[in-house]
């Protein structure tokens, strides 16, 4: 197979087990490119991106802008802080005006969920979800089952678990479909309060200690607590949380293995991860920031030949 089975990237519950191996394929020979001394190729010379960000964003906005200029394409940046959105402006006409710019292909992060598969129906471009509300971010997942690939082997098997505020995350619900369509075994832990009642009708475990997920785990996956997503207080302290739901170095050395720990960024140092675990050997979080520009180009390029086709 050479071509997705999907003309969009709105989720990973859109695709299929083909998809993420064309993807995972394609970003193998990404991942050589931009670790030679001309990283750039010149696949995408006659495609034009627009990155859409209505939500404050810094590594995945950086990552997908690296990933279009390696692929040669010529990219607008539009940040909705500064632009006619604040004057009332819908989507669709922010959307069709950057249209008329002859635009190809759409990268978009909104706080609505569900925006960019509204966009989809209306606009005749291809579109990325770069994370739409506490819905879904399908390129981290990608990015996270691609460094667990690179690191173990394959994902297929594996027990992985994700740690934190699942309830607020959209990086939690793609992971976990990524992880069950490639056959790993997922569990998740945190706080009871931030894990929605609905997780286990998705195939996932939940342990509320942490000792004896990551004691299960060959893998963790740690989140950070969304504080500017919560209205309320989830739990008592920050202190507290560290203190139940905090990965240390004593924790790590007392499991009697070695698993790998992973974070999509960024960390809130001291609460969910101790400087020594962030900074560990074993941790694969600047892997993860490399394979994501490796694994955004390969989404980029495999949706832009879906353009030359037509």
């Amino acid at each position: 197979m050479s071509q997705l089975s999907v003309e969009h990237l709105l989720g990973i519950k859109h695709l299929n087990r083909a998809d993420i191996e064309l993807i995972f394929k394609t970003a193998d020979h990404f991942k050589e490119v931009i670790n030679r001394p001309i990283k750039k190729v010149p696949s995408l010379r006659d495609i034009t991106i627009a990155n859409l960000f209505f939500e404050n964003s810094t590594r995945t906005k950086l990552s997908f802008e690296l990933a279009e200029k390696r692929l040669s394409a010529d990219v607008i940046n539009f940040s909705a802080s500064q632009s006619s959105v604040k004057k009332g402006e819908t989507l669709i006409d922010t959307a069709n005006n950057i249209l008329s710019m002859k635009v190809d292909l759409i990268v978009m992060r909104h706080p609505n969920v569900g925006a960019c598969d509204f966009l989809s129906k209306h606009v005749d471009a291809k579109i990325v979800n770069a994370g739409d509300g506490t819905h879904e971010h399908p390129t981290q997942a990608l990015l996270d089952s691609y460094s667990i690939r690179e690191k173990l082997g394959s994902v297929e098997g594996k027990n992985v678990v994700i740690v934190g505020d699942i309830l607020h995350s959209r990086v939690a619900l793609s992971n976990i479909y990524a992880l069950k369509l490639q056959g790993a075994n997922v569990k998740v832990c945190g706080p009871k309060t931030l894990i929605p009642k609905y997780i286990e009708s998705l195939g996932v475990d939940v342990e509320y200690d942490i000792k004896k997920a990551l004691q299960w785990c060959d893998v963790a996956n740690v989140l950070r607590v969304q504080n500017e997503r919560m209205a309320i207080n989830y739990f008592p302290s920050t202190r507290e949380y560290s203190q139940l739901f905090g990965i240390n170095k004593e924790l790590l050395d007392s499991l009697g293995k070695e698993i790998v720990i992973m974070h999509p960024g960024p960390i809130n140092r001291g609460v969910e991860l101790t400087s020594d675990v962030a900074d560990a050997d074993q941790a694969i979080i600047l892997n993860q920031v490399e394979n994501g520009v490796a694994v955004r180009m390969a989404v980029i390029y495999l949706l832009a030949q879906q353009i030359e086709h037509k």
